[in-house]
């Protein structure tokens, strides 16, 4: 099932409230989703398997293409889609254009209106009515990802329309990220959350290294400046990103690791396509 919808709608904290279980990281920053990542849930008789697709965008650059290229992809074939909407912002132009991508699928679409959370309840109302217009939906779940709000009866919602068959994953599995790619991807959040402007666009991290007592991972950046704001003075911040980083590093590692952040500059990465597929982007 494809979770679609514009950048910074909640579709990574939806899809990690529906789970159960930090599969994307989450930030305030546009686009923080760069590739497909699947989600699952498992329940007595049934397997939901979701997958976080990045927002649909225009194309700027090598990455940004992949990333539309990926949404695009995911559609060919799916059982329905979870369109994502946010309640804090006028339903408008761009809700519309992914609207009418997902319902020309000829599949069910549920519609998520999220981020109700400290909204008043006339301001909800007059939301769903928005959404309702958008097209011939299966279902409509005022929701908040942040608070859980909804999530158990969209989730049964989204179980009803299962189709039958084997599960896809096994059941102690959350997603199909390997560790080294869920560790760096941690790490990319930690740093989206400490930087601002350019830079949370132009960085990406890479594991070197991953054994029982180290980690040792690349941020990539893109020029001499935003290194040197990634670095910090005298190293604050790229310790303050390690150490906000390693709960989760070990968490994901299984044991006690020394994680070790080297900030390196990769000039106009983006752009190169070579690049960004190497990175599994």
């Amino acid at each position: 099932m494809a979770v679609a919808g514009r950048p910074n709608v909640g579709k990574s904290t939806l899809v990690n409230a529906l789970t159960g279980e930090k599969v994307a990281i989450t930030s305030t920053v546009p686009n923080t989703t760069r590739r497909r990542i699947f989600g699952v849930a498992n329940g007595p008789e049934w397997q939901l398997v979701l997958a976080d697709l990045p927002g649909f965008q225009r194309p700027i650059d090598a990455l940004t293409e992949r990333m539309q290229e990926t949404v695009d992809g995911s559609f060919e074939d799916v059982d329905a889609v979870l369109l994502v909407l946010s309640a804090r912002d006028r339903i408008g132009a761009g809700d519309r254009f992914v609207a009418r991508r997902v319902f020309s699928l000829g599949v069910p679409v549920v519609i998520a209106l999220n981020k109700i959370d400290r909204l008043k309840h006339g301001h909800v109302a007059s939301q769903m009515k928005e959404a309702a217009r958008l097209g011939d939906f299966h279902a409509l779940h005022p929701v908040s990802a942040k608070v859980r709000d909804g999530i158990d009866e969209l989730r049964d919602d989204l179980v009803l329309l299962l189709p039958a068959g084997p599960a896809l994953f096994p059941q102690d599995q959350q997603t199909d990220l390997t560790a080294v790619e869920r560790i760096a991807e941690v790490i990319r959040e930690k740093a989206l959350h400490l930087t601002r402007d350019e830079v949370p666009h132009a960085l990406t991290v890479e594991v070197e290294e991953l054994d029982e007592r180290r980690v040792r991972a690349f941020v990539l950046v893109e020029t001499e400046s935003q290194k040197g704001i990634l670095v910090g003075k005298r190293g604050a911040m790229i310790r303050e990103i390690g150490t906000r980083a390693r709960p989760e590093v070990e968490a994901l590692a299984g044991h006690p690791v020394f994680l070790e952040l080297v900030v390196k500059v990769r000039p106009k990465w983006r752009r190169d396509r070579k690049t960004v597929e190497r990175l599994g982007l």
